[in-house]
């Protein structure tokens, strides 16, 4: 198996600008948002954190299958 490097580090460049939208853009709500992600039980965070990654999964299949 081939690893492309260059496309993995843009991949992750790119997750890393995605992950930071919020905090610049509504920098004052995050402390709430926050706080009340840390109020969730342990389970509400996986399940969100398993939703993600299974919209994620989808946009890049769906990429790949458009692009090809």
């Amino acid at each position: 198996m081939h690893i492309d490097w260059n496309t993995l580090l843009c991949a992750v460049g790119l997750a890393f600008v995605i992950e930071s939208i919020p905090y610049v853009l509504f920098a004052e709500r995050m402390r709430p948002v926050l706080r009340s992600l840390s109020d969730q039980p342990p389970a509400m965070l996986r399940g969100m954190g398993i939703a993600a990654m299974c919209v994620g999964v989808l946009v890049v299949w769906l990429a790949r299958r458009m692009l090809v």
